[in-house]
């Protein structure tokens, strides 16, 4: 064969060689660093999980809010933690899900607010207040809640919440149910002066009536929240007397109603009870009075329970309950509560002994010393 013609071949094969991709053989070996782009492909495998582990947690309380506000034309807005409204207008909120509980001023249950309107659809519960007054300044809020039967619990993973404020040029605070207010400050807790505004652009401050002077809010001690009013962080026996507030918008002032803030040390616990009987001897025909005391503090309520011999017999008696402030020194104030039930023409099923339980409303009892009557 003639040496051009397998010259020629040759160049031929090497041709169709690399045409279909085989690598040739003279190809230089791979740097040790070509071969770290394959660890690559475990780092996208690594990611998977924590895209997992982020939506382990959610959702969280902000993300998760269930509630809109209707607009206009049928547009939808999520609120804001705060909405600057006027009196006079309206607002539809909706929260989804199938059972929505709601929570807003509770005036408007009190009196049975035709204005406004609470309806539950198949997946939304609508909120509807129209024609607002300055009253109706105040958080509203909802919640799904998760059923069992005829046991439902909130879901609080799933709620929303917004402050409304309805801005009245005559109404600088939201109206307080009397002209005046008693605020217990306790040395454990901080104590809320409730003066709070319409408008929270309005300037506010804080006032003694005796001796008159404005109160410095330092922001440390005494702070200001437009949706709260004065706060004392850590109340003091020196910080007791009466006090109001005073606004001021657009160079038009105003003063909000007084309150009485009492300072009070009472020692958290049970009630300290006591029962006293007008006589202890007594003849049949007679009537008897038997006295139970309660001490506690001054913001806590007490409710009153009496065992007596006759009661199983459905014996008729009288028993009043009554309550009062005293003072037991400079600067404590107590809560003292009476009970007295009263046995008139007194019969043998009355002998025996009486005795007075007395609860608080956290749940504390005592029981009063037992009267035995003769």
């Amino acid at each position: 064969m003639k040496p051009w013609l397998l010259l020629s071949l040759l160049l031929l094969q090497q041709t169709l060689q690399s045409a279909v991709g085989q690598p040739a053989k003279s190809k230089r070996p791979k740097e040790p660093g070509e071969n770290r782009i394959k660890p690559s492909n475990k780092k996208v495998k690594t990611r998977t999980p924590k895209l997992k582990e982020r939506n382990s947690t959610e959702p969280s309380p902000k993300a998760s809010s269930i509630m809109t506000r209707v607009m206009e034309k049928g547009h939808f807005q999520k609120p804001t933690a705060t909405l600057n409204l006027s009196t006079g207008q309206s607002i539809e909120l909706r929260c989804k899900g199938n059972r929505i509980e709601w929570s807003y001023p509770p005036y408007l249950d009190t009196f049975k607010d035709t204005r406004l309107s609470i309806k539950q659809h198949e997946r939304y519960s609508q909120l509807v207040l129209e024609n607002a007054t300055a009253a109706d300044t105040g958080e509203y809020s909802c919640w799904l809640l998760l059923c069992n039967g005829y046991n439902c619990k909130k879901d609080e993973s799933k709620r929303g919440s917004t402050y409304l404020f309805f801005a009245d040029k005559e109404e600088f605070f939201v109206p307080a149910p009397s002209y005046f207010e008693v605020v217990y400050l306790s040395p454990d807790k901080p104590a809320v002066i409730p003066c709070r505004v319409t408008n929270p652009s309005a300037k506010v401050t804080l006032h003694q009536e005796f001796p008159a002077e404005e109160i410095k809010v330092d922001g440390t001690n005494i702070v200001y929240d437009a949706k709260k009013g004065f706060i004392y962080q850590h109340p003091t026996s020196d910080q007791k007397g009466v006090v109001y507030c005073r606004a001021e918008s657009r160079g038009t002032p105003q003063i909000s109603i007084k309150y009485q803030l009492l300072y009070m040390e009472v020692p958290y616990g049970p009630p300290s009870t006591t029962i006293k009987a007008s006589s202890n001897k007594l003849q049949g025909g007679s009537d008897v009075n038997i006295l139970c005391r309660v001490l506690g503090q001054p913001d806590v309520e007490v409710e009153f329970n009496w065992m007596y011999p006759g009661q199983e017999y459905k014996r008729p008696v009288n028993i009043q309950d009554s309550w009062r402030l005293i003072d037991r020194g400079v600067g404590h104030t107590t809560r003292l509560s009476e009970s007295i039930i009263t046995v008139e023409d007194l019969e043998t099923i009355d002998a025996g002994n009486y005795v007075c339980v007395a609860q608080n409303l956290r749940g504390q009892t005592a029981v009063a010393t037992q009267v035995e009557l003769i």
